[in-house]
């Protein structure tokens, strides 16, 4: 038998054989980690309520990453030092010594082409079906590795330990409200996502972090029906008011006896009168205590999701905010929420209302003192603080240590602030413009 014959037996033959079969095994194992990585969660979720066994599968096993990857790269890693290994044997018997730098070679330009780019470019491209069609076998691997991966993330743990590092293995990377968030960031960079969309979506993410106290109407600004009025100026007040509920107290602002709306009043005002011959002289035994519901207050810390909540469970649209000692600070309604959502919302009783900024003549914006600092940056793109204070005034205030006076100018967070007008301590309208 020559020696030609003696190469290309059907030892040969198997060795190449087994060296395809551990290339396709590693591009299976490399597509896998990363379909499985790169899939969304909640378009997985989706498919799995739609009846897809395959995404429900998907989800089971990423429950665990740390688990599901220490398999998927010991599979990996075992099919590919073996491929190596089969071809540095061959490659040996073929060319001699030399054999061993020209499989390195081959087996690099394989591994790389076949193994790698290729699968992982598909699982790229097709995530979430790459990652319901591979759940099956991955779990059977997750089980059969599942005590040497164990063992494994054990002594990792030890090792991290020894250096000084805690690991938890229930944690995760990101948040998902993080995720959204930076997601939707990110495509608003790349100019994907509109910045009106950006801010309604973030805008309903950031409700369960935000108070009452930062976006309620501070009670200097409520308009409030004195109970002891007579009832014709209580009528007058009402329909000249712009708004539809108004809180009723008694001797004090601070004591709220109810809220009045407007329909309610008119109504039982009719009633009093609607006879032929009545006169406005018959409204002088009506009591808007008759009328006026019992007003509902909410503490200034709870969170905008939780009031929202509140708002739609009881069916009500208003609510008079308290401090921790009971006092009036202010009131919000559902409105106020959305606005927080989808902007500012007008009505044909404020369509010319003047927008809290504008741009002047030399450039700088003129800005509403009580405007909230995270209107302003949604509305600019800035990023000004807003952990110390709510306001735009109140910002201004919180670095000067002061209450500062009108043409006063101030520098702080990259921008120039001049103080444009104030009434009483209040600082109502400023100059801004970025340094």
């Amino acid at each position: 038998m020559d020696a030609t014959s003696m190469t290309f037996d059907a030892g040969f033959w198997i060795s190449i054989g087994a060296i395809l079969a551990l290339l396709v095994l590693s591009g299976f194992f490399s597509g896998s980690e990363t379909a499985l990585t790169a899939a969304s969660r909640g378009k997985l979720r989706s498919q799995a309520d739609k009846g897809n066994r395959g995404a429900a599968r998907a989800l089971g096993i990423t429950e665990d990453n740390e688990r599901l990857i220490g398999s998927v790269l010991l599979g990996n890693n075992l099919v590919n030092i073996l491929a190596a290994s089969l071809a540095t044997a061959l490659f040996t018997r073929l060319f001699g010594e030399s054999g061993v730098a020209l499989a390195t070679l081959v087996m690099t330009v394989l591994v790389l082409v076949f193994a790698e780019v290729l699968p992982k470019t598909y699982a790229i491209t097709n995530a979430e079906a790459a990652a319901s069609k591979v759940a099956a076998p991955i779990a059977m691997v997750v089980t059969v590795f599942a005590p040497v991966v164990g063992v494994v993330r054990m002594f990792v743990r030890l090792m991290l330990r020894a250096f000084g590092v805690q690991t938890d293995p229930d944690s995760h990377i990101l948040a998902v409200r993080e995720e959204i968030a930076g997601a939707i960031q990110l495509g608003h960079s790349e100019g994907v996502v509109e910045k009106e969309d950006r801010d309604r979506i973030l805008g309903a993410l950031d409700l369960s972090e935000r108070a009452v106290e930062e976006i309620m109407l501070h009670r200097s600004g409520i308009e409030m029906v004195d109970a002891d009025h007579a009832p014709e100026d209580i009528l007058n007040q009402c329909l000249e008011s712009s708004h539809t509920r108004l809180p009723v107290f008694k001797d004090d602002p601070e004591n709220i006896i109810g809220v009045v709306h407007a329909k309610d009043l008119l109504r039982a005002m009719y009633r009093q009168i609607a006879e032929p011959d009545a006169t406005m002289e018959d409204l002088s035994g009506f009591r808007i205590t008759d009328v006026a519901k019992k007003p509902y207050f909410v503490p200034e810390t709870t969170s905008l999701d939780e009031q929202m909540r509140q708002f739609l469970r009881r069916r009500s649209h208003f609510a008079l905010v308290v401090d921790e000692y009971g006092s009036l600070r202010g009131l919000i309604t559902l409105e106020d929420i959305l606005e927080e959502i989808v902007g500012e919302i007008t009505d044909e009783f404020d369509p010319d209302a003047e927008h809290p900024i504008r741009k002047a003549e030399d450039g700088q914006y003129i800005v509403d003192g009580a405007m909230t600092i995270r209107d302003l940056n949604r509305a600019s793109e800035w990023n000004l603080p807003d952990e110390e204070a709510n306001t735009v005034a109140g910002l201004v205030i919180h670095e000067a240590q002061m209450i500062p006076t009108v043409g006063q100018v101030f520098s702080f967070h990259g921008f120039r602030f001049e103080v444009v007008a104030r009434k009483d301590n209040r600082i109502t309208r400023l100059k801004i413009r970025p340094l």
